[in-house]
Protein backbone atom coordinates (compact mmCIF):
# COMPACT_ATOMS: atom_id res chain seq x y z
CA UNK A 1 0.00 0.00 0.00
CA UNK A 2 1.03 3.61 -0.46
CA UNK A 3 3.21 5.11 2.28
CA UNK A 4 4.04 8.50 3.72
CA UNK A 5 7.36 8.49 1.86
CA UNK A 6 5.46 8.04 -1.43
CA UNK A 7 3.33 11.07 -0.65
CA UNK A 8 6.34 13.17 0.32
CA UNK A 9 8.11 12.20 -2.90
CA UNK A 10 5.14 13.25 -5.05
CA UNK A 11 4.59 16.56 -3.29
CA UNK A 12 8.21 17.66 -2.81
CA UNK A 13 10.20 15.57 -5.35
CA UNK A 14 12.36 14.54 -2.39
CA UNK A 15 13.02 10.84 -1.83
CA UNK A 16 13.11 9.70 1.79
CA UNK A 17 13.55 6.15 3.05
CA UNK A 18 13.26 6.74 6.77
CA UNK A 19 9.48 6.80 6.96
CA UNK A 20 7.64 3.97 5.22
CA UNK A 21 4.54 4.39 7.39
CA UNK A 22 1.68 2.85 5.34
CA UNK A 23 -1.58 4.61 4.53
CA UNK A 24 -4.33 2.13 5.40
CA UNK A 25 -7.09 4.09 3.64
CA UNK A 26 -7.51 7.38 1.77
CA UNK A 27 -10.84 9.04 2.58
CA UNK A 28 -12.63 12.36 2.13
CA UNK A 29 -15.36 11.51 4.65
CA UNK A 30 -14.20 11.56 8.27
CA UNK A 31 -16.87 8.99 9.15
CA UNK A 32 -15.03 6.44 6.98
CA UNK A 33 -11.66 6.88 8.69
CA UNK A 34 -9.97 3.78 10.05
CA UNK A 35 -6.72 3.76 12.05
CA UNK A 36 -3.81 4.80 9.85
CA UNK A 37 -5.91 6.67 7.29
CA UNK A 38 -5.05 9.68 5.18
CA UNK A 39 -7.92 12.15 5.49
CA UNK A 40 -8.13 14.50 2.50
CA UNK A 41 -9.80 17.79 3.45
CA UNK A 42 -11.58 19.09 0.37
CA UNK A 43 -13.20 22.54 0.42
CA UNK A 44 -16.67 22.59 -1.13
CA UNK A 45 -19.79 24.64 -1.66
CA UNK A 46 -21.93 22.63 0.76
CA UNK A 47 -19.33 21.76 3.38
CA UNK A 48 -15.61 21.97 4.01
CA UNK A 49 -13.50 18.95 4.90
CA UNK A 50 -11.26 21.14 7.06
CA UNK A 51 -14.09 21.29 9.60
CA UNK A 52 -13.74 17.55 10.21
CA UNK A 53 -10.00 17.18 10.77
CA UNK A 54 -10.41 16.74 14.52
CA UNK A 55 -13.04 14.07 13.94
CA UNK A 56 -10.72 12.26 11.52
CA UNK A 57 -7.84 12.31 14.00
CA UNK A 58 -10.08 11.06 16.81
CA UNK A 59 -11.07 8.12 14.61
CA UNK A 60 -7.42 7.20 14.07
CA UNK A 61 -6.25 9.05 10.97
CA UNK A 62 -2.48 9.55 10.95
CA UNK A 63 -2.45 12.31 8.33
CA UNK A 64 -4.68 15.02 6.91
CA UNK A 65 -4.03 16.63 3.54
CA UNK A 66 -5.08 20.28 3.86
CA UNK A 67 -5.08 23.46 1.75
CA UNK A 68 -6.07 26.02 4.38
CA UNK A 69 -4.11 27.55 7.24
CA UNK A 70 -4.87 26.03 10.63
CA UNK A 71 -3.77 27.17 14.11
CA UNK A 72 -0.34 25.69 14.81
CA UNK A 73 -1.09 25.56 18.53
CA UNK A 74 -3.88 23.09 17.78
CA UNK A 75 -2.31 20.96 15.03
CA UNK A 76 1.08 19.58 14.04
CA UNK A 77 1.59 20.79 10.49
CA UNK A 78 4.08 19.80 7.81
CA UNK A 79 4.01 22.65 5.28
CA UNK A 80 5.64 21.23 2.17
CA UNK A 81 5.01 24.22 -0.12
CA UNK A 82 8.46 25.74 0.22
CA UNK A 83 10.56 22.68 0.99
CA UNK A 84 13.44 22.44 -1.50
CA UNK A 85 15.92 20.05 0.15
CA UNK A 86 15.75 16.97 2.33
CA UNK A 87 17.39 18.82 5.24
CA UNK A 88 14.37 21.14 5.39
CA UNK A 89 11.98 18.24 5.80
CA UNK A 90 11.05 17.75 9.45
CA UNK A 91 8.46 15.01 9.84
CA UNK A 92 6.20 15.63 12.89
CA UNK A 93 4.82 12.92 15.12
CA UNK A 94 1.47 11.56 14.02
CA UNK A 95 -1.22 12.66 13.70
CA UNK A 96 -0.29 15.68 11.60
CA UNK A 97 -1.49 17.80 8.69
CA UNK A 98 0.27 18.08 5.33
CA UNK A 99 -0.23 21.60 3.96
CA UNK A 100 -0.45 21.97 0.18
CA UNK A 101 -1.83 24.64 -2.15
CA UNK A 102 -4.69 22.50 -3.44
CA UNK A 103 -5.69 19.29 -1.66
CA UNK A 104 -7.71 17.96 -4.61
CA UNK A 105 -4.87 18.42 -7.10
CA UNK A 106 -2.43 16.94 -4.62
CA UNK A 107 -4.66 13.88 -4.19
CA UNK A 108 -4.88 13.47 -7.97
CA UNK A 109 -1.11 13.71 -8.43
CA UNK A 110 -0.49 11.19 -5.66
CA UNK A 111 -2.97 8.81 -7.30
CA UNK A 112 -1.28 9.22 -10.69
CA UNK A 113 2.10 8.41 -9.13
CA UNK A 114 0.70 5.36 -7.33
CA UNK A 115 -0.97 4.00 -10.45
CA UNK A 116 2.34 4.27 -12.35
CA UNK A 117 4.15 2.47 -9.56
CA UNK A 118 1.79 -0.51 -9.47
CA UNK A 119 2.23 -3.43 -11.91
CA UNK A 120 -1.45 -3.44 -12.84
CA UNK A 121 -3.52 -3.25 -16.04
CA UNK A 122 -6.39 -0.77 -16.07
CA UNK A 123 -9.67 -1.16 -17.93
CA UNK A 124 -11.58 2.09 -18.47
CA UNK A 125 -15.31 2.04 -19.22
CA UNK A 126 -17.51 4.89 -20.39
CA UNK A 127 -20.67 5.51 -22.43
CA UNK A 128 -24.15 6.93 -22.04
CA UNK A 129 -25.94 3.84 -20.70
CA UNK A 130 -24.67 0.67 -19.04
CA UNK A 131 -21.34 1.87 -17.59
CA UNK A 132 -21.95 0.61 -14.07
CA UNK A 133 -23.38 -2.78 -15.02
CA UNK A 134 -20.49 -3.26 -17.47
CA UNK A 135 -17.97 -2.34 -14.77
CA UNK A 136 -19.48 -4.78 -12.28
CA UNK A 137 -19.78 -7.65 -14.73
CA UNK A 138 -16.31 -7.06 -16.16
CA UNK A 139 -14.82 -7.18 -12.66
CA UNK A 140 -16.68 -10.47 -12.00
CA UNK A 141 -15.29 -11.99 -15.19
CA UNK A 142 -11.70 -10.85 -14.61
CA UNK A 143 -11.85 -12.11 -11.03
CA UNK A 144 -11.93 -15.65 -12.37
CA UNK A 145 -8.24 -15.29 -13.23
CA UNK A 146 -6.89 -12.08 -11.66
CA UNK A 147 -7.00 -10.27 -8.33
CA UNK A 148 -9.33 -7.50 -9.48
CA UNK A 149 -10.45 -4.17 -8.04
CA UNK A 150 -13.09 -1.67 -9.26
CA UNK A 151 -14.27 1.78 -8.33
CA UNK A 152 -17.19 1.51 -5.91
CA UNK A 153 -20.59 3.05 -6.51
CA UNK A 154 -20.39 6.30 -8.45
CA UNK A 155 -16.69 6.95 -7.80
CA UNK A 156 -16.25 7.77 -11.47
CA UNK A 157 -15.15 11.43 -11.41
CA UNK A 158 -12.14 13.59 -10.57
CA UNK A 159 -12.57 12.79 -6.87
CA UNK A 160 -13.80 9.19 -6.78
CA UNK A 161 -11.44 7.78 -9.39
CA UNK A 162 -8.18 8.93 -7.72
CA UNK A 163 -9.53 7.81 -4.34
CA UNK A 164 -10.08 4.35 -5.81
CA UNK A 165 -6.50 4.22 -7.05
CA UNK A 166 -5.06 5.44 -3.75
CA UNK A 167 -6.79 2.57 -1.96
CA UNK A 168 -5.23 -0.09 -4.18
CA UNK A 169 -2.99 -2.56 -2.43
CA UNK A 170 0.11 -4.13 -3.96
CA UNK A 171 -1.52 -7.46 -4.80
CA UNK A 172 -4.01 -6.33 -7.43
CA UNK A 173 -3.50 -7.32 -11.06
CA UNK A 174 -6.49 -5.67 -12.81
CA UNK A 175 -8.38 -2.45 -12.08
CA UNK A 176 -11.78 -1.73 -13.68
CA UNK A 177 -12.72 1.94 -13.70
CA UNK A 178 -16.01 3.47 -14.73
CA UNK A 179 -15.43 6.99 -16.10
CA UNK A 180 -18.11 9.67 -16.11
CA UNK A 181 -18.42 12.48 -18.62
CA UNK A 182 -19.83 15.91 -17.78
CA UNK A 183 -17.63 18.31 -19.76
CA UNK A 184 -15.06 18.12 -22.59
CA UNK A 185 -11.63 17.08 -21.38
CA UNK A 186 -12.85 15.28 -18.26
CA UNK A 187 -12.17 11.75 -19.50
CA UNK A 188 -8.78 12.82 -20.85
CA UNK A 189 -7.98 14.08 -17.37
CA UNK A 190 -9.18 10.84 -15.73
CA UNK A 191 -7.03 8.86 -18.19
CA UNK A 192 -4.04 11.06 -17.31
CA UNK A 193 -4.44 9.82 -13.74
CA UNK A 194 -5.32 6.17 -14.43
CA UNK A 195 -3.45 5.33 -17.69
CA UNK A 196 -5.86 2.66 -18.99
CA UNK A 197 -4.60 0.01 -21.40
CA UNK A 198 -8.11 -1.14 -22.34
CA UNK A 199 -11.01 1.18 -23.16
CA UNK A 200 -14.65 0.09 -23.44
CA UNK A 201 -17.38 2.31 -24.94
CA UNK A 202 -20.96 1.19 -24.28
CA UNK A 203 -23.00 3.53 -26.51
CA UNK A 204 -23.72 7.18 -27.26
CA UNK A 205 -27.15 8.29 -26.13
CA UNK A 206 -28.83 11.58 -25.33
CA UNK A 207 -28.02 11.72 -21.62
CA UNK A 208 -26.06 14.90 -20.70
CA UNK A 209 -27.07 16.54 -24.00
CA UNK A 210 -28.23 19.54 -21.96
CA UNK A 211 -24.62 20.12 -20.92
CA UNK A 212 -22.72 18.72 -23.91
CA UNK A 213 -25.03 20.13 -26.61
CA UNK A 214 -25.45 17.19 -29.01
CA UNK A 215 -24.84 13.49 -29.46
CA UNK A 216 -21.75 14.33 -31.52
CA UNK A 217 -20.39 16.39 -28.62
CA UNK A 218 -21.12 13.49 -26.28
CA UNK A 219 -19.38 11.10 -28.67
CA UNK A 220 -16.34 13.38 -28.82
CA UNK A 221 -16.20 13.47 -25.02
CA UNK A 222 -16.52 9.70 -24.64
CA UNK A 223 -13.93 9.08 -27.36
CA UNK A 224 -11.30 10.74 -25.16
CA UNK A 225 -10.94 7.31 -23.53
CA UNK A 226 -10.05 5.76 -26.89
CA UNK A 227 -7.59 8.50 -27.90
CA UNK A 228 -5.83 8.10 -24.53
CA UNK A 229 -5.04 4.41 -25.01
CA UNK A 230 -1.50 3.23 -25.79
CA UNK A 231 -0.73 1.94 -29.28
CA UNK A 232 -0.99 -1.74 -30.15
CA UNK A 233 -0.08 -4.24 -28.87
CA UNK A 234 -0.49 -2.78 -25.35
CA UNK A 235 -3.72 -0.88 -25.96
CA UNK A 236 -7.12 -2.28 -26.93
CA UNK A 237 -10.31 -0.35 -27.76
CA UNK A 238 -13.51 -2.37 -27.27
CA UNK A 239 -16.20 -0.68 -29.38
CA UNK A 240 -19.93 -1.15 -29.94
CA UNK A 241 -20.30 -2.05 -33.63
CA UNK A 242 -24.07 -1.49 -33.48
CA UNK A 243 -23.69 2.19 -32.51
CA UNK A 244 -22.45 4.29 -35.47
CA UNK A 245 -20.98 6.95 -33.19
CA UNK A 246 -18.96 4.32 -31.32
CA UNK A 247 -17.98 2.36 -34.42
CA UNK A 248 -16.47 5.52 -35.93
CA UNK A 249 -14.14 5.88 -32.92
CA UNK A 250 -11.93 3.17 -34.41
CA UNK A 251 -10.43 5.88 -36.61
CA UNK A 252 -9.25 7.82 -33.55
CA UNK A 253 -6.84 5.30 -32.08
CA UNK A 254 -3.73 3.28 -32.88
CA UNK A 255 -4.72 0.65 -30.32
CA UNK A 256 -6.05 -2.79 -31.20
CA UNK A 257 -9.76 -2.75 -32.08
CA UNK A 258 -12.28 -5.34 -30.87
CA UNK A 259 -15.82 -4.73 -32.11
CA UNK A 260 -18.76 -6.30 -30.26
CA UNK A 261 -22.49 -6.26 -31.04
CA UNK A 262 -25.39 -8.12 -32.61
CA UNK A 263 -24.01 -7.81 -36.14
CA UNK A 264 -22.06 -10.77 -37.57
CA UNK A 265 -19.49 -8.29 -38.88
CA UNK A 266 -18.40 -7.60 -35.30
CA UNK A 267 -15.46 -9.58 -33.86
CA UNK A 268 -17.59 -10.74 -30.92
CA UNK A 269 -21.30 -11.04 -31.60
CA UNK A 270 -24.50 -12.66 -30.42
CA UNK A 271 -27.64 -14.11 -31.98
CA UNK A 272 -30.52 -16.44 -31.09
CA UNK A 273 -31.39 -14.20 -28.14
CA UNK A 274 -34.16 -15.46 -25.91
CA UNK A 275 -35.39 -13.36 -23.00
CA UNK A 276 -36.61 -15.58 -20.16
CA UNK A 277 -38.15 -12.83 -18.04
CA UNK A 278 -36.95 -12.89 -14.44
CA UNK A 279 -35.04 -16.13 -15.12
CA UNK A 280 -32.46 -14.30 -17.22
CA UNK A 281 -31.30 -14.36 -20.81
CA UNK A 282 -30.14 -17.04 -23.24
CA UNK A 283 -28.19 -16.43 -26.44
CA UNK A 284 -25.42 -17.74 -28.70
CA UNK A 285 -22.05 -15.97 -28.60
CA UNK A 286 -19.54 -16.08 -31.48
CA UNK A 287 -15.82 -15.28 -31.30
CA UNK A 288 -12.90 -16.23 -33.52
CA UNK A 289 -14.83 -18.92 -35.38
CA UNK A 290 -16.19 -20.59 -32.24
CA UNK A 291 -19.70 -20.42 -30.73
CA UNK A 292 -21.20 -21.09 -27.32
CA UNK A 293 -24.75 -21.05 -25.90
CA UNK A 294 -24.92 -19.00 -22.71
CA UNK A 295 -27.59 -18.83 -20.01
CA UNK A 296 -26.95 -15.79 -17.84
CA UNK A 297 -29.08 -14.64 -14.87
CA UNK A 298 -29.33 -11.03 -16.01
CA UNK A 299 -32.63 -9.35 -16.84
CA UNK A 300 -33.70 -8.14 -20.26
CA UNK A 301 -32.46 -8.52 -23.83
CA UNK A 302 -30.40 -5.35 -23.43
CA UNK A 303 -28.19 -7.27 -20.99
CA UNK A 304 -26.67 -9.13 -23.95
CA UNK A 305 -24.67 -6.02 -24.84
CA UNK A 306 -23.37 -5.79 -21.26
CA UNK A 307 -22.39 -9.47 -21.34
CA UNK A 308 -20.59 -9.01 -24.68
CA UNK A 309 -18.60 -6.07 -23.29
CA UNK A 310 -17.47 -8.00 -20.21
CA UNK A 311 -16.64 -11.03 -22.37
CA UNK A 312 -14.63 -8.84 -24.77
CA UNK A 313 -12.50 -7.62 -21.88
CA UNK A 314 -12.09 -11.19 -20.69
CA UNK A 315 -10.85 -12.38 -24.09
CA UNK A 316 -8.54 -9.35 -24.36
CA UNK A 317 -7.03 -10.17 -20.97
CA UNK A 318 -6.37 -13.80 -21.82
CA UNK A 319 -9.34 -15.60 -20.27
CA UNK A 320 -10.83 -18.63 -22.02
CA UNK A 321 -14.54 -19.17 -22.67
CA UNK A 322 -14.91 -21.43 -19.62
CA UNK A 323 -13.50 -18.79 -17.27
CA UNK A 324 -15.62 -16.06 -18.85
CA UNK A 325 -18.77 -18.17 -18.62
CA UNK A 326 -18.07 -18.94 -14.96
CA UNK A 327 -17.84 -15.22 -14.21
CA UNK A 328 -21.04 -14.45 -16.12
CA UNK A 329 -23.14 -17.23 -14.62
CA UNK A 330 -22.07 -16.55 -11.03
CA UNK A 331 -22.33 -12.77 -11.34
CA UNK A 332 -24.24 -10.61 -8.91
CA UNK A 333 -24.22 -7.72 -11.37
CA UNK A 334 -27.95 -7.18 -11.86
CA UNK A 335 -27.32 -3.77 -10.37
CA UNK A 336 -30.04 -1.27 -10.65
CA UNK A 337 -33.31 -3.09 -11.25
CA UNK A 338 -34.81 -4.57 -8.09
CA UNK A 339 -37.82 -6.90 -8.19
CA UNK A 340 -40.08 -6.95 -5.10
CA UNK A 341 -43.56 -8.23 -4.27
CA UNK A 342 -46.34 -6.22 -2.67
CA UNK A 343 -48.78 -7.68 -0.14
CA UNK A 344 -51.31 -8.00 -2.95
CA UNK A 345 -48.93 -10.22 -4.91
CA UNK A 346 -48.09 -7.67 -7.59
CA UNK A 347 -44.52 -7.66 -8.88
CA UNK A 348 -42.69 -4.30 -8.73
CA UNK A 349 -39.72 -3.73 -11.04
CA UNK A 350 -37.89 -0.80 -9.44
CA UNK A 351 -35.47 0.65 -12.01
CA UNK A 352 -35.33 4.14 -10.56
CA UNK A 353 -31.61 4.83 -10.29
CA UNK A 354 -31.82 7.07 -13.34
CA UNK A 355 -33.47 7.24 -16.75
CA UNK A 356 -32.63 8.01 -20.36
CA UNK A 357 -34.67 7.19 -23.46
CA UNK A 358 -32.32 4.28 -24.16
CA UNK A 359 -32.45 2.75 -20.68
CA UNK A 360 -36.21 3.29 -20.40
CA UNK A 361 -36.82 1.49 -23.69
CA UNK A 362 -34.64 -1.37 -22.41
CA UNK A 363 -36.73 -1.54 -19.23
CA UNK A 364 -39.95 -1.57 -21.27
CA UNK A 365 -38.50 -4.39 -23.37
CA UNK A 366 -38.04 -6.39 -20.17
CA UNK A 367 -41.61 -5.61 -19.14
CA UNK A 368 -42.79 -6.95 -22.49
CA UNK A 369 -41.19 -10.33 -21.72
CA UNK A 370 -43.21 -10.85 -18.53
CA UNK A 371 -46.72 -12.25 -18.22
CA UNK A 372 -49.55 -10.48 -16.41
CA UNK A 373 -51.19 -7.08 -16.56
CA UNK A 374 -48.40 -4.61 -17.30
CA UNK A 375 -48.34 -1.17 -15.66
CA UNK A 376 -45.65 1.34 -16.62
CA UNK A 377 -44.95 4.20 -14.22
CA UNK A 378 -42.67 6.51 -16.19
CA UNK A 379 -41.31 9.87 -15.11
CA UNK A 380 -39.37 12.80 -16.48
CA UNK A 381 -36.01 12.09 -18.08
CA UNK A 382 -33.73 15.00 -17.28
CA UNK A 383 -30.69 16.59 -18.96
CA UNK A 384 -31.73 15.63 -22.50
CA UNK A 385 -31.30 19.15 -23.89
CA UNK A 386 -32.42 19.37 -27.51
CA UNK A 387 -33.54 15.73 -27.40
CA UNK A 388 -36.04 16.29 -24.58
CA UNK A 389 -39.24 16.17 -26.61
CA UNK A 390 -38.26 13.45 -29.06
CA UNK A 391 -36.78 11.32 -26.25
CA UNK A 392 -40.02 11.36 -24.24
CA UNK A 393 -42.02 10.83 -27.42
CA UNK A 394 -39.90 7.79 -28.25
CA UNK A 395 -40.60 6.30 -24.82
CA UNK A 396 -44.32 7.02 -25.11
CA UNK A 397 -44.48 5.09 -28.36
CA UNK A 398 -42.85 2.01 -26.85
CA UNK A 399 -45.03 2.28 -23.71
CA UNK A 400 -48.14 2.10 -25.90
CA UNK A 401 -46.83 -1.12 -27.43
CA UNK A 402 -46.00 -2.78 -24.10
CA UNK A 403 -48.17 -1.48 -21.24
CA UNK A 404 -51.81 -2.11 -20.40
CA UNK A 405 -51.77 0.96 -18.16
CA UNK A 406 -49.49 3.99 -18.00
CA UNK A 407 -48.90 6.44 -15.16
CA UNK A 408 -46.82 9.42 -16.29
CA UNK A 409 -45.01 11.41 -13.60
CA UNK A 410 -43.88 15.04 -13.88
CA UNK A 411 -44.30 17.74 -16.54
CA UNK A 412 -42.21 15.94 -19.17
CA UNK A 413 -44.07 12.74 -18.43
CA UNK A 414 -47.07 14.34 -20.10
CA UNK A 415 -45.24 14.02 -23.43
CA UNK A 416 -44.96 10.27 -22.78
CA UNK A 417 -48.68 10.10 -21.94
CA UNK A 418 -49.86 12.10 -24.97
CA UNK A 419 -47.70 10.07 -27.34
CA UNK A 420 -48.91 6.77 -25.87
CA UNK A 421 -52.51 7.83 -26.43
CA UNK A 422 -51.76 8.86 -30.01
CA UNK A 423 -50.21 5.43 -30.57
CA UNK A 424 -53.30 3.59 -29.43
CA UNK A 425 -53.25 3.28 -25.63
CA UNK A 426 -56.83 4.15 -24.49
CA UNK A 427 -57.23 7.44 -22.60
CA UNK A 428 -58.86 5.49 -19.77
CA UNK A 429 -55.60 3.54 -19.38
CA UNK A 430 -53.42 6.66 -19.02
CA UNK A 431 -52.99 8.92 -15.99
CA UNK A 432 -50.75 11.94 -15.38
CA UNK A 433 -49.60 12.89 -11.88
CA UNK A 434 -47.27 15.56 -10.51
CA UNK A 435 -44.92 13.49 -8.37
CA UNK A 436 -43.91 10.06 -7.08
CA UNK A 437 -46.17 10.14 -4.03
CA UNK A 438 -49.21 10.84 -6.19
CA UNK A 439 -48.27 7.86 -8.37
CA UNK A 440 -47.92 5.63 -5.30
CA UNK A 441 -51.33 6.74 -4.05
CA UNK A 442 -52.85 5.91 -7.43
CA UNK A 443 -51.38 2.42 -7.33
CA UNK A 444 -52.09 1.85 -3.67
CA UNK A 445 -55.53 0.26 -3.86
CA UNK A 446 -55.48 -0.89 -7.48
CA UNK A 447 -52.78 -3.56 -7.60
CA UNK A 448 -53.65 -7.23 -7.60
CA UNK A 449 -51.93 -10.58 -7.85
CA UNK A 450 -50.43 -11.01 -11.32
CA UNK A 451 -49.85 -7.31 -12.01
CA UNK A 452 -46.35 -6.29 -13.08
CA UNK A 453 -45.35 -2.67 -12.41
CA UNK A 454 -42.29 -1.04 -13.98
CA UNK A 455 -41.12 2.15 -12.25
CA UNK A 456 -38.61 4.26 -14.18
CA UNK A 457 -37.60 7.92 -14.07
CA UNK A 458 -34.69 10.26 -13.47
CA UNK A 459 -33.20 10.20 -9.98
CA UNK A 460 -34.30 13.78 -9.34
CA UNK A 461 -37.94 12.68 -9.19
CA UNK A 462 -37.19 10.28 -6.31
CA UNK A 463 -39.41 7.63 -7.84
CA UNK A 464 -37.71 5.03 -5.65
CA UNK A 465 -40.22 6.16 -3.01
CA UNK A 466 -43.00 4.45 -4.97
CA UNK A 467 -41.74 0.91 -4.48
CA UNK A 468 -40.86 1.62 -0.84
CA UNK A 469 -44.39 2.93 -0.28
CA UNK A 470 -46.02 -0.07 -1.94
CA UNK A 471 -43.71 -2.71 -0.46
CA UNK A 472 -44.36 -1.38 3.04
CA UNK A 473 -48.09 -1.73 2.42
CA UNK A 474 -48.78 1.79 3.69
Amino acid sequence: MITLSDIIQVLTKITIRSNELPITEAVIDSRKVIPGSLFIALPGEQTDGHRYINSAFKRGANFALICKDLPVEEYRILDIRNIKEAKDLKIPDTPFCIRVDDSLKAMQEIARYWRKKLPIRVIGITGSVGKSSTKELTAEVLSQKYHTHKNPGNYNNEIGLPLTILNLGNGYERLVLEMGFYYPGEITFLCHISSPEVGVITNIGTVHAQRAGSQKAIADGKSELITSLPEKPQGTAILNYDDPYVRAMAEKTSANILFYGLNPQADLWADKIHGRGLKGIQFRMHYQGKSAILDVPMLGRHSVQTILRASAVGFTEGLNIEEITEGLVNSNSQLRLVAVRTESGALILDDTYNATPESTIAALDLLSELSGQKIAVLGDMLELGQYEYIGHEYVGQRAAEVANYLIAVGPRGKIIAETAKKKGLPSTAVACVDDAIAAAELLRYNLKDGDVVLIKGSHGLRMDRISSFLEAGK
